[in-house]
Formats: C-alpha cells, sequence, structure tokens
C-alpha cells in the first residue's frame, strides 16, 4: 500500500489528464530517464498523443509551482538552479497517460517494470475510486441541500400559517372583548 501511495504522489493533472513524468516512471522502473524515453522513441507508434505528449516550459513551471512546498521541488530548484533546463537534461519532459504506462509494459519487459506498472495501475484505479466516491458524496450535498430548502420553503409557509392563526384568535379575542355600543336593557 505504500508503495501506492508513493506512485500516487507521482501523479499529476495536467491538460485535464492524470499523468507520471518520465523521470518518475524510470525512478520507479530503476532505469534512466534516458533509456526509458529512447525505448520509447523506438516504438514511438505505440504512443498516440493521447498516450504520451511532451510538456512546454509553462506546464513545467506550473508543475514546479504546485510542488513548491514539497521536498520533490527542493531537489527541482536544486537541478535547475544549476541547469536552466528541467531535471538538469536539455529536453522538455514527456508525461505518459494511464494507457501510456499501460502501453510502456510491453516495451519495457524487466521484472521490475512488470511488477512496476501493475503498482502504477492500481494507483490510477485508486485515484478514480476516490474521485468517484468523491463526486458522489458531492451529489449527496447538493441532493441534502436541495431537501433543506424545499423544507425551509414549508416551513415559511407553516409559520405563516400559524401567525394567521394566533392574528385570527388576537382579533376575535379583541371583537369578543371591546366595549358594546348602542341600548341596553
Amino acid at each position: 500500500m505504500q508503495i501506492i501511495k508513493s506512485i500516487q504522489n507521482r501523479i499529476y493533472e495536467i491538460r485535464g489528464e492524470r499523468v507520471i513524468l518520465d523521470r518518475d516512471l524510470a525512478a520507479l522502473y530503476e532505469i534512466e530517464t534516458k533509456s526509458l524515453n529512447l525505448a520509447v522513441k523506438r516504438n514511438l507508434k505505440r504512443f498516440p498523443g493521447d498516450f504520451m505528449f511532451q510538456l512546454t516550459k509553462e506546464e513545467i513551471e506550473s508543475l514546479r509551482l504546485q510542488n513548491e512546498a514539497s521536498s520533490l521541488d527542493r531537489s527541482l530548484r536544486l537541478q535547475n538552479e544549476t541547469s536552466n533546463s528541467w531535471g538538469g537534461t536539455r529536453y522538455l519532459p514527456y508525461v505518459f497517460t494511464e494507457q501510456g504506462v499501460a502501453m510502456l509494459s510491453g516495451v519495457l519487459n524487466s521484472d521490475k517494470a512488470i511488477s512496476m506498472n501493475i503498482a502504477i495501475m492500481r494507483a490510477f484505479v485508486e485515484i478514480r475510486r476516490i474521485i468517484f466516491l468523491q463526486s458522489d458524496l458531492k451529489e449527496q450535498l447538493k441532493e441534502i441541500k436541495e431537501r433543506l430548502g424545499e423544507h425551509d420553503a414549508q416551513l415559511n409557509h407553516i409559520y405563516e400559517a400559524m401567525e394567521n392563526l394566533l392574528d385570527e384568535k388576537a382579533s376575535e379575542r379583541k371583537w369578543e372583548e371591546r366595549e358594546r355600543i348602542g341600548f341596553k336593557s
């Protein structure tokens, strides 16, 4: 379970997709980022744009800002201070979607890569489950708010009816208690 939490911390949302950086995947597979990217480039047909894409400088900066408080960012800053590019390389990093990571299992055929792919797939599934639960909770909260809104309106009608009844009783009492005028016998 600890490895899944560690993987979940490496999953980012970029361009509306949940992705993992090439260097994070390389670290998980215990290979060099260069080796991972070379294996991908040799099998480029397996990685269309919705499986893998290269980050822009703006996306890297955004990612760096997202991680400002984390220890990961401190190491990124140290790397960026020694080099003007991402992580000491001259190239913008690639990111892999869940499908791209699944495709990597066919490209990288080591036992470590296979076991890590299984763990990564489980991490993606767990994130999807959590998001589904959150959206379900949001829907339930929305229903509760609507019901409470309906109850508020109904309670307002009841309060108004009670006030009207009390006003009628008060006016009846005043009518009966008034001093009579006219002939008295």
